[in-house]
């Protein structure tokens, strides 16, 4: 089954999953959170050669510190206070298999070290063991982090990271593709429908554009949890526009970028000063790598880098439409990377095929 949905981003990510899926390629899966990490990683597996052997889901960021490596990899009997048995790790459970890193932006820097190790030859070492072993495993990550600022920020090995980060699938958070969450919201009816024997009395077509403009910070996990709750409070009744907002709290919440929710009645305004505030983050998580990179080099200064070619403000960018800051980001992109498409196409988490059909929409010529 494709991930669900209509939009461009959401076809080209399921045209991404069928032609990685068959390989044993690894795959980092970046989005906010309840975006539907997870279901591609199934997905992935679901049509893979492996699908046959276990997939093992790890929540790296729920396990403690101090017994990670111990889940991962195993221990021997007596190699810590408790351990009194030889047990089997996660990568051994999965051996011929898939296994997904959930959170893997939250792994102790000690444990990235016995990944990379892991991702190189497929060998580890169980905590309080003397010998390798080996197993081999796909690995399939996901993170709600920006993990080239981690790699800045020293919390994340930049070795692990590019490594990781063969196949790179982003996934836009719903807000931005409105023309999905109407499929979703038929979807989670029907399905919570069927397993609670719930009728389901319809939506009436002003609730629901009302929902295609609701600010989804919770993303695809919100629209679920959203469907149940107001099923289960109106079985066989026409939902209404009052009904929604009655069970839409639009109430300010942190979200990753750390911005507060803003109410649907504002929406177009908000749009575009979020996609200002993340273009400047992207100009600024640009500039940050590249001096990264070059420090690393030891080729130039850090000083001789910096965005002085990125003329636009954000009071500029309050004044243009979508469109005119969508090119001036793009020119910007091209310049910097000396029209490398493939390198402007991700930085921007988009395909070439599309990069190429917005440098022909803007009419963009390189000098």
């Amino acid at each position: 089954m494709e991930i669900l949905g209509d939009s461009l981003q959401i076809r080209e990510i399921n045209q991404i999953i069928r032609q990685v899926a068959p390989t044993d390629i690894s795959v980092l899966i970046t989005g906010e959170s309840g975006t539907g990490k997870e279901v591609v990683a199934n997905e992935i597996h679901r049509l893979s050669k492996r699908k046959e052997r276990p997939l093992i889901t790890v929540n790296c960021g729920a396990i403690p510190e101090g017994i990670i490596e111990s889940e991962l990899f195993g221990h021997q009997k007596g190699a810590f206070t408790g351990a009194f048995e030889t047990r089997a790790g996660y990568f051994e459970t999965a051996d011929n298999g898939t296994i997904f890193l959930d959170e893997i932006g939250d792994t102790p820097l000690a444990t990235q070290v016995k990944l990379l190790r892991v991702l190189e030859s497929g060998q580890y070492m169980k905590v309080g063991g003397n010998k390798n072993l080996s197993a081999d495993v796909r690995i399939i990550a996901a993170t709600n982090k920006n993990l080239a600022t981690e790699v800045i920020n020293r919390n994340f090995r930049e070795d692990l990271y590019f490594r990781l980060k063969s196949v790179n699938i982003h996934i836009p958070p719903l807000r931005e593709r409105k023309s999905d969450v109407k499929i979703l919201f038929d979807h989670f009816v029907s399905r919570f429908c069927s397993e609670n024997n719930i009728i389901f009395g319809g939506i009436d077509d002003d609730a629901m554009e009302y929902l295609l403009n609701y600010v989804w910070y919770g993303n695809a996990r919100e629209l679920r949890n959203f469907c149940e709750s107001i099923l289960v409070l109106y079985p066989g009744k026409r939902i209404t526009v009052e009904d929604v907002k009655k069970n839409l709290h639009q109430e300010i919440v942190e979200t990753t970028r750390h911005l507060p929710a803003i109410p649907a009645v504002s929406r177009d305004l908000s749009e575009k000063d979020l996609i200002i505030r993340a273009l400047l983050e992207l100009k600024t998580d640009l500039i940050d790598v590249k001096n990264l990179i070059r420090l690393n080099q030891n080729k130039i200064p850090q000083e001789e880098f910096n965005d002085s070619d990125f003329k636009l403000k954000k009071n500029d960018m309050m004044e243009m439409d979508i469109d005119e800051i969508e090119k001036e980001i793009l020119v910007y992109l091209l310049k910097i990377h000396n029209w490398d498409i493939k390198k402007v196409s991700d930085n921007l988490k988009q395909s070439q095929r599309n990069i190429y059909r917005k440098i022909r929409k803007y009419q963009i010529r390189k000098i």
